[in-house]
């Protein structure tokens, strides 16, 4: 499965046919993780907040490939993309294991990943690189097998989407 998290709408058409998910994070209702870790404890791989996050962290393990579209806030993910990423920890255990050198959380089942970050809103290189610092170590913490960031405008969004949903067709 493929899948595209974005914190706007795009203007674009997935044939679900292709086996590719897209939500629109902005339309949804997604709250804070409490950080009570109920997932991890008391309901291993469910967050006890019923609420459209649990339609779409499932998908984040199962793809094996993901697109984020997100606004970049102060070199980080803007407030809609961090909570549904922050939403997702029922897909880690929350056992520790030692990955490259660095403590991680073991995965529950996540598929390994092709990731593709498009981020707009940089307002500067510092802001450009301290979000590269993020993803890579993100990175590890997701399963990435490789990532890409693509850093542009907002007006160029969906022309970025459409490329990368051709590379998604060549695969």
């Amino acid at each position: 499965m493929k899948l595209i998290l974005s914190d706007k709408r795009l203007d674009i058409s997935v044939d679900p046919e292709k086996d590719i998910r897209y939500f629109d994070l902005s339309n949804l209702k997604i709250a804070n993780c409490m950080g009570c870790f109920a997932c991890w404890t008391q309901t291993p791989g469910r967050c006890v907040i019923r609420d459209d996050a649990t339609r779409i962290y499932p998908c984040i393990a199962a793809s094996d490939a993901v697109l984020y579209v997100s606004r970049l806030k102060y070199g980080g993910y803007d407030t809609v993309m961090k909570t549904m990423l922050e939403r997702a920890i029922p897909v880690q255990q929350a056992f520790i294991r030692i990955h490259c050198g660095e403590t991680h959380h073991v995965q529950r089942s996540v598929a390994p990943k092709h990731a593709t970050i498009i981020a707009y809103g940089a307002e500067d290189e510092e802001e450009r690189t301290i979000f590269r610092q993020l993803v890579e170590r993100n990175a590890r913490n997701m399963n990435f097998e490789s990532y890409e960031i693509q850093f542009t405008t907002e007006s160029m969004i969906d022309d970025m989407v459409k490329q990368v949903l051709q590379k998604w067709e060549k695969f």
